[in-house]
């Protein structure tokens, strides 16, 4: 959850800054480059008096007015898609290449080649003007390498500050959780003492006094906050380690059998059954307790939810580079807007039926949270009257 948190603030950071600056950046290059193309367009347009064209007649006197013994700078005229006049000692195919591309771009001005150009109509007539101008070039070809250079350390420096930023966001949190986890574990050992006292005296009056309701009462919320106490350190113990290391190769399909022979008894006190498709040879890196855990708090959600003489069916397979397992039971959908909640600690769907049975609302949060220590992810669906819970884990 902490991990999470501090990605998303990260990211967050990251972004709202790299946008920012990368905005400033741009913005800056930008107004740079149009602001040389502008200037070396009104140098050009001192030289070229931008006279009505009527005719071909007309066309050598503009030439002469319009100043074309300045080196370098240069004139197309195209008349109905046809270049009727340039000044410029390009051969052919050039002028024509360079025609091409400037009309293809439809800007107003820009650079080609080692020229910048500028485009007039006048009078249905297009005015091509060229200026080779290398120094102008040159200084936006350094001008947006200068900015790149500046983006990338940009966006490294970001990276630095959003890295710290988010640890430093992230740091209260994640001490107030490491207390409520040492709360939880230590509070938890702490309770597991007098409820042995207790347990071991009500054994010996039962023993002195007989069957009693009173005492089965004191037995069973014994027996109850176990089960609680048991669950909050096994939570505790789970979101307590990052990376647990006592990994072993399992045969999934194996383990997964005998995990479901040890329900076959509940299951048939409940009048359900159980079906069972398992792909065999599966075999993962990880944990015996981990998927026993998992296991078994689906199957024994599922036959609690079934009715007598409804089935559960368990499916283990492997897809590409996943290993997928379903358990799924006929019964009553669980609400949409329920689905994400019931893997939320302490939350239960029905709290009176939840609480007669000694169910907490900790099992699917602890599921969840072993799923996600093998970089997987676990949902529920309902399709065809079935409610499905799927796991799924790379491997």
């Amino acid at each position: 959850m902490i991990k999470k948190l501090k990605q998303r603030i990260f990211l967050i950071v990251m972004l709202s800054l790299s946008i920012v600056m990368l905005g400033i950046i741009i913005l800056y290059a930008y107004l740079n480059y149009n602001n040389t193309i502008s200037t070396t367009v009104s140098m050009m347009n001192r030289f070229i008096e931008p006279v009505s064209i009527r005719g071909y007649n007309e066309i050598e006197d503009y030439k002469i007015r319009s100043g074309f013994n300045i080196d370098g700078l240069y004139r197309i005229i195209i008349q109905n898609s046809n270049i009727i006049y340039t000044s410029a000692d390009f051969n052919n195919n050039e002028i024509i290449e360079f025609t091409s591309e400037i009309l293809k771009r439809n800007n107003e001005n820009g650079i080609i080649d080692k020229y910048i150009y500028d485009v007039k109509i006048i009078d249905k007539i297009i005015v091509i003007s060229l200026l080779e101008d290398v120094n102008a070039i040159f200084y936006i070809k350094v001008m947006f390498m200068v900015s790149g250079i500046i983006a990338i350390f940009s966006m490294s420096i970001i990276f630095i500050i959003a890295k710290k930023l988010s640890k430093t966001i992230v740091k209260p949190v994640e001490d107030t959780f490491e207390k409520q986890i040492q709360f939880i574990s230590d509070a938890s050992h702490e309770l597991k003492t007098p409820l042995a006292i207790i347990e071991a005296n009500s054994e010996v009056l039962q023993s002195k006094v007989g069957e009693n309701k009173w005492i089965n009462y004191i037995q069973n919320e014994i027996e109850s906050m176990n089960k609680l106490i048991n669950e909050l350190l096994l939570l505790a113990k789970i979101e307590n380690v990052d990376n647990i290391k006592e990994y072993t190769e399992l045969d999934v399909s194996k383990e997964l059998e005998i995990i479901l022979s040890m329900f076959e008894s509940v299951a048939y006190e409940e009048g359900v059954i159980i079906e069972s498709d398992i792909e065999e040879n599966i075999i993962l890196n990880g944990n015996k307790q981990d998927l026993e855990h998992i296991v078994s708090t689906l199957t024994d959600n599922a036959i609690k939810h079934t009715k007598p003489n409804d089935k559960v069916i368990v499916i283990l397979k492997k897809e590409k580079n996943e290993i997928v397992l379903e358990v799924k039971n006929l019964g009553e959908p669980i609400p949409e807007e329920e689905r994400e909640k019931i893997f939320e600690r302490f939350y239960r769907v029905d709290k009176s039926r939840n609480r007669t049975e000694k169910r907490y609302g900790l099992g699917l949060s602890i599921a969840k949270a072993i799923v996600k220590k093998y970089s997987g992810k676990i949902d529920v669906d309902y399709k065809n009257g079935f409610t499905i819970f799927r796991v799924i884990i790379p491997n």
